[in-house]
């Protein structure tokens, strides 16, 4: 009874308040929202933080129905139009519902948390309820239409901390599974482009989830990794991204490639915004045996945000993987050594694999992700409640392409499905499981953890484009943070169809850490970051800056 009077009140109250605002209003000829947008400062969405936007929200300066136009809005703005970045393969046509259902809720009896209310982009390989209205594909033709069990583990998570899922993100194809095709083109997305190098190399597979949330089409978005597929987006969209130790976050619901290395983690514009995803969607789930590993308690990795983050930590460099490193990202690397030891961190450099030579040499991860691929998509696609093409399994989708190559096997530079024929012909056998023992050998005992223990060490540190290998086929955790830019003079490289390189292309630093370690792999990153703000020093060139912000939505 108490709680009703208590609701009562509130609702009252806000009555009251609209009750005043409209006749303010209306005596200077303004409806209450017009009033409100012409006295509040909106926060800029291409960089607007979750917390910024909370506050908001919580003010009644704007509501989630106000953003969620504004972000469909940006998106009309630069995904098919002006530059077509197309970062983004369809929206949610229940967006706007559910926004306004959580506005009210939000009057009635408060916000559920950080994330009520606030949109966020899926990659097109994590399911949401078909019911909703859209489609999760992978960017495939082939499962258009098709009709899935349940929300994914994460989205669902998402939905009960009260977040909008605003669309789903475009994709390497199959999260670049099905061949050497290039990196941020599906099917059904077409050829993902960055936006910070005209018609450049987005990196995948999490392409649209990186593009998206680096100009602020939403707040923040999902990715998935398998190897490299947060990390090297975000890289190269200058974000924040963390790929999370396989295991605290499920992959029920995720179109799969490899249960050993698969792993679903947040793209945001800030380590902050990141921490604060990465706390709703972490967790044990049933439907995934993976995260039954996980420690008990998830922790609250908001709380590891700390400026002082990096006092007394103890970093190792591997610099034996740094050949495949570009000068310039080098340099800046290098040069970040001494911020990092200024906020009173000790750098171990260099500290190398003792397994390194065989590490490098190991094609082992082949063996698993191929035969894995098979075993795991034959298995997502058996539990799909309708498949409106009829496949069944990894041989039709093979034929599907063939019989509809017109949309997928596109020439000249996206004709290829090696991948998928290569992973058809494996048999789940003794050099299956011998593979998976040495990965996890390799990577993680005589690998990170070799080398963590050998120089005491609480991290590994390194250029961000060469991290993600070991902790792939280890399943351990990375953290990326912005660490730079390519000079303004770096030449523009031939879009075949993108470009490789190009002036101002962003590129990161990462901190990798042994299973679990997240919260401490946070806070050191936070550090770094609140140090540094290098993501501002550079924006997106002008044409793939959406120009639509709440101002323009709010009281319109």
């Amino acid at each position: 009874m108490a709680f009703t009077r208590h609701s009562l009140r509130l609702g009252l109250l806000a009555a009251w308040a609209i009750l005043l605002l409209t006749l303010v209003s209306a005596s200077s000829g303004q409806t209450p929202e017009a009033a409100v947008a012409n006295s509040v400062k909106f926060p800029d969405l291409y960089e607007a933080s979750i917390a910024e936007l909370q506050d908001g929200l919580e003010k009644g300066h704007f509501t989630s129905v106000d953003l969620v136009k504004a972000y469909f809005a940006r998106i009309e703005e630069v995904n098919l139009q002006g530059p077509a970045l197309r970062a983004v393969i369809e929206t949610n046509p229940s967006a706007l519902r559910q926004a306004a259902e959580l506005d009210f809720e939000r009057r009635l009896i408060g916000a559920r948390g950080p994330l009520h209310g606030i949109p966020i982009l899926l990659k097109d390989n994590i399911a949401t309820l078909h019911s909703e209205g859209m489609n999760t594909t992978a960017g495939s033709f082939a499962l258009l239409g098709s009709v899935v069990p349940r929300d994914a583990h994460v989205a669902a998570k998402l939905r009960a901390a009260g977040a909008i899922l605003l669309g789903k993100a475009n994709l390497s194809e199959w999260a670049h599974f099905r061949g050497n095709v290039p990196s941020g083109f599906s099917g059904r997305g077409g050829q993902a482009t960055s936006p910070y190098v005209p018609l450049g190399d987005p990196s995948g597979s999490s392409s649209g989830s990186g593009i998206g949330t680096a100009i602020g089409l939403a707040a923040a978005a999902l990715g998935t990794e398998t190897d490299g597929s947060i990390i090297s987006p975000s890289n190269m969209n200058n974000l924040v991204g963390i790929k999370p130790t396989v295991g605290l976050t499920s992959r029920a619901g995720v179109v799969p490639i490899s249960v050993h290395q698969d792993t679903v983690g947040p793209m945001a514009r800030s380590v902050a915004d990141a921490a604060t995803v990465l706390s709703v969607i972490a967790g044990r789930d049933p439907r995934d045996n993976f995260t039954l590993a996980q420690p008990p308690v998830v922790p609250d990795y908001t709380k590891a945000l700390r400026t002082d983050g990096l006092k007394g930590v103890r970093l190792g460099v591997p610099r034996k993987f740094f050949t495949r490193v570009n000068a310039n990202v080098a340099a800046a690397f290098n040069a970040s050594l001494d911020t990092i030891r200024s906020l009173g961190a000790t750098i171990v450099d260099p500290a190398d694999f003792p397994d390194f030579a065989e590490l490098e040499a190991s094609r082992n991860e082949t063996i698993v992700t191929q035969t894995d691929f098979k075993v795991n998509v034959n298995q997502y696609i058996s539990e799909l409640l309708k498949v409106p093409t009829g496949v069944k399994n990894l041989a039709d989708l093979i034929a599907f392409n063939i019989a509809h190559a017109d949309e997928e096997l596109v020439p000249p530079f996206w004709t290829d499905q090696s991948e998928f024929i290569s992973s058809e012909n494996t048999t789940v056998n003794q050099a299956f499981f011998d593979a998976v023992a040495a990965d996890k050998d390799l990577g993680a005992t005589r690998g990170i953890d070799a080398t963590l223990k050998e120089f005491n060490l609480d991290a590994l540190l390194m250029p961000s484009s060469v991290a993600p290998g070991p902790a792939a086929i280890a399943g351990y955790p990375i953290i990326t943070v912005p660490l730079g830019f390519l000079p303004p003079n770096t030449t523009l490289a031939p879009a075949q169809p993108t470009r490789s390189s190009g002036p101002n292309q962003p590129f990161g630093i990462a901190f990798m850490g042994t299973a679990f370690s997240e919260f401490h792999l946070i806070s050191f990153a936070f550090a770094y970051e609140q140090a540094t703000h290098n993501r501002l020093k550079m924006l997106a060139f002008p044409a793939a800056i959406p120009k639509t912000q709440l101002a323009d939505v709010v009281g319109r």
